[in-house]
């Protein structure tokens, strides 16, 4: 993989506050996804999981540079987004056992989810839908005259659907308060990019739109922090319309499922221990105090614990809400 020179960033200095909430997000999404792992085998969660384990510290880094009233729109693969933004965890889990007190009262499952009194936008299953989605709201927020910013989320694969193009044409067209967040993990499902892409300078493609282009390379969540943190500041002031981020990272499990997935022949394990190696959940970790970090660990999994047992008590959605929620002409 090729490195892109670095770009002019403003200096974002993370206070020792700072390092204990980003710290904290980080091993919420880690454990939480880790337990769904464990209790998915049961048959107790009746929704397909995409986890995002490894990949925590691009959502950590976007979300924790935005405000509350900023919008977030992650994609099927958007437990990390959800709960960086402030998504309920109870809601969440329950959502994964199809309980009535899910988010979408357990009809959406993992893929579906929503949390709009925190600013997170519904996810689809469907690769690049949630772009153009993004894409409006982010006009909306442009003719309302605030100055709340658009964070869309998607996949490497999602950049190769011509909605991708057309989105990026009228954003910047039109300079809409979006953020552009590319969450390459080089694989679309089982295919790598070296067999989709005949180059790998996607910022370069995006530039030609006019668009501000950063690529983070080393999946550091305070970097990613610092590149929003500065692209966030400029999108608000009216100076650009859209920025594009290309944060390259790594899927830990199989493309969907609890599991691994190095004996299926598209990937190696040795492609893997980099990432582990740089892992920033426990680097962030290591800033901490032996035990600051042991209190966050236990509130941590009081916080999971209280959620799975939550979902575990929740009731399923009765026959009548076969008839909610739908529509038809």
């Amino acid at each position: 993989m090729t490195k892109r020179a670095p770009n002019s960033v403003v200096a974002a200095v993370a206070s020792a506050a700072d390092i204990e909430r980003i710290y904290r997000s980080l091993r919420l999404i880690r454990r939480a996804e880790e337990e769904v792992a464990r209790i998915y085998p049961s048959n107790k969660i009746k929704s397909p999981v995409h986890l995002s384990i490894g990949q925590e510290a691009v959502a950590v880094g976007v979300c924790d540079a935005l405000r509350p009233d900023d919008v977030v729109s992650p994609t099927y693969r958007g437990h990390a987004a959800f709960l960086a933004k402030g998504g309920e965890l109870k809601a969440m889990m329950a959502e994964l056992y199809g309980k009535a007190t899910g988010v979408t009262g357990g009809k959406g499952g993992s893929m579906h989810l929503i949390d709009m009194s925190h600013n997170v936008l519904g996810a689809s299953a469907v690769v690049g839908t949630t772009i153009p989605v993004a894409l409006g709201y982010a006009l909306a927020l442009k003719r309302m005259g605030t100055d709340r910013v658009v964070a869309a989320f998607f996949g490497d694969g999602a950049t190769e659907e011509g909605v991708f193009a057309e989105s990026l044409n009228f954003a910047a067209l039109h300079k809409l308060p979006i953020l552009f967040v590319c969450e390459n993990n080089f694989y679309a499902i089982h295919t790598p990019i070296t067999k989709r892409w005949a180059t790998e300078r996607l910022c370069e493609r995006v530039e030609t739109y006019g668009i501000p282009a950063h690529q983070i390379d080393d999946g550091d969540v305070l970097k990613i922090r610092a590149i929003t943190a500065n692209s966030i500041a400029q999108i608000r002031r009216g100076e650009r319309g859209p920025i594009f981020l290309e944060c390259r990272t790594y899927r830990w499990r199989e493309h969907v499922g609890p599991n691994e997935d190095f004996d299926a022949g598209y990937r190696a394990r040795t492609d893997l221990a980099p990432w582990v190696e740089d892992d920033q959940v426990a680097k962030l970790g290591a800033k901490l105090s032996d035990s600051l970090r042991a209190k966050i660990d236990a509130s941590v999994e009081r916080e999971i614990s209280d959620a799975v047992a939550f979902a575990e008590a929740s009731d399923f959605p009765g026959p009548g809400a076969l008839r909610t929620d739908v529509y038809a002409n």
